[in-house]
């Protein structure tokens, strides 16, 4: 019983997470309004099993990415608020590792939906 207690727990700290992903950062907010565009912009064009799939990744896998960008930037507040030249490349790589995954992410909702025009 210890066991699934844990679990739950653990599911319990994951949704807290997410919660404070949405509620405070404002650049996932920007993300979910463009992957709410886009999941409207599927049922529209009925993109296929496959496209969803990819979809999906894509929506998912921006939102992971930008969650790690905040953990590390809590993180790296939590070490040293002074202007540390490290804890700067640190944050600028996780904030451009997001910003890459959108580039892809834009790149591929482009395959899928420009020729459905």
């Amino acid at each position: 019983m210890n066991y699934l207690k844990k679990r739950i727990a653990a599911f319990s700290f994951a949704f807290k997470g997410i919660f404070y992903l949405f509620s405070h950062e404002s650049h996932a907010i920007i993300h979910l309004f463009a992957a709410v565009v886009v999941i409207v912009g599927g049922f529209l064009f009925r993109i296929n099993a496959i496209e969803w799939c990819i979809i999906s990744i894509c929506i998912g896998s921006v939102f992971m990415a930008e969650a790690f960008n905040t953990a590390i930037e809590k993180l790296a507040d939590k070490i040293s608020l002074d202007k540390d030249p490290l804890i700067g490349i640190a944050k600028d790589l996780s904030a451009g590792a997001v910003l890459l995954f959108s580039i892809s992410t834009i790149i591929v909702a482009a395959i899928i939906f420009i020729p459905k025009f």
